[in-house]
């Protein structure tokens, strides 16, 4: 892929307060541009980071065909930097578009933008353990009309955040409560694609959990109101007896590229893994047989993240006497332990990015 570079006048690097910004505040120097026109795509671009000069008519702000993807570069001890398994991150990326009728671009293409994208501003890939430079590519409907039709004109871009731990003052397990009002996603409908109204339509009850004292809300299924789903924007797992048990995937669950790491390292362990339905009610019954050993959330971000008490109704359960388990701890551990080369690859999930 042939790419135009025009380099940014001064890196604002040293200016930025890396260490103290929130998730997805500070951008780096430079962000990746392509378009996709008379049937294909081109024009590739490494520009200086800044506004977009758009049209109030393009079709993405009126009919929201937009699809956007999110993966980390981390630092290794070799000082390279290394990306966490690009290549599920594409095929993620590019199922979402062909849901939301987006012609999507080729691995090469997808997976040599974010790479363009961290060697331009390698700098900005932090030394620090639990730190990691946030890649956000994402692709939108620019072509300027109100008809309802897919768009004939897309517009492809990766944008770059240095993001500190998620767990500030290390891991500790959260509060969730199920939502008797609102639902995620049904079949058919967009809860397994990457797209924004995937997340438009759970913010208003996660306002809702917080202004109750809640971390998120825990989703249940929009048929029967009982089978969980996700954890906020996570996917979610339960220990119960010997068996590590996640949703499947049927339609309404984003699959997950660090659920999918769970699973991997969970068989790879010979731990007893399932995926298949479990019911809020199942984890109350399983509690008071005492069978119920932890709950935690997978995600790019958290990469895991314990819960320790869910909420439903009118009934209070506590999970592992609201302390991290010793499945979610090991799984952080591994995990996080690959992505910054301090453990051995043995998938081979870390690609470096030069």
């Amino acid at each position: 892929m042939n790419i135009t570079v025009i380099k940014a006048p001064a890196s604002r690097r040293a200016q930025s307060n890396l260490e103290n910004a929130a998730f997805g505040e500070v951008f780096s120097d430079h962000m990746f541009q392509m378009e996709y026109r008379n049937g294909g795509w081109e024009a590739a671009k490494l520009l200086p980071f800044g506004p977009l000069p758009l049209l109030p008519s393009v079709s993405a702000l009126h009919y929201g065909q937009i699809v956007f993807e999110g993966l980390k570069a981390f630092r290794q001890h070799d000082g390279a930097a290394a990306l966490f398994r690009p290549e599920k991150f594409y095929e993620r990326f590019a199922r979402s578009c062909r849901r939301l009728a987006i012609p999507p671009m080729g691995r090469e293409q997808f997976i040599g933008a974010v790479k363009a994208v961290v060697r331009e501003d390698a700098g900005w890939v932090p030394q620090k353990r639990g730190h990691s430079l946030y890649l956000r590519p994402f692709v939108f409907a620019s072509e300027s009309f109100l008809g309802v039709r897919a768009s004939r004109e897309y517009t492809f871009m990766v944008i770059a955040s240095p993001v500190g731990s998620y767990y500030k003052e290390g891991v500790k397990p959260v509060r969730l409560t199920t939502s008797a009002n609102y639902i995620r996603a049904a079949k058919g409908g967009l809860g397994d694609v990457k797209t924004p109204a995937n997340y438009a339509a759970s913010l208003l009850a996660a306002e809702e959990a917080r202004e109750q004292g809640f971390a998120q809300v825990i989703w249940l299924d929009a048929i029967e109101h009982r089978y969980l789903e996700e954890a906020g924007a996570m996917n979610i797992f339960c220990v119960i007896g010997d068996e590590l048990i996640t949703p499947p995937l049927e339609g309404t669950i984003l699959p997950g590229v660090t659920r999918d790491s769970v699973l991997a390292l969970a068989k790879a362990w010979g731990i007893k893994t399932a995926e298949r339905r479990i019911g809020i009610d199942e984890l109350f019954d399983a509690r008071d047989k005492g069978a119920l050993r932890e709950v935690f959330g997978s995600g790019t971000a958290a990469v895991i993240s314990p819960v320790g008490e869910i909420r439903h109704g009118d009934t209070t359960l506590t999970v592992n006497g609201g302390a991290i388990g010793p499945m979610a701890q090991r799984l952080y551990d591994a995990i996080t332990g690959i992505q910054y080369g301090k453990a051995a690859d043995t998938f081979g999930w870390m690609e470096k990015a030069g």
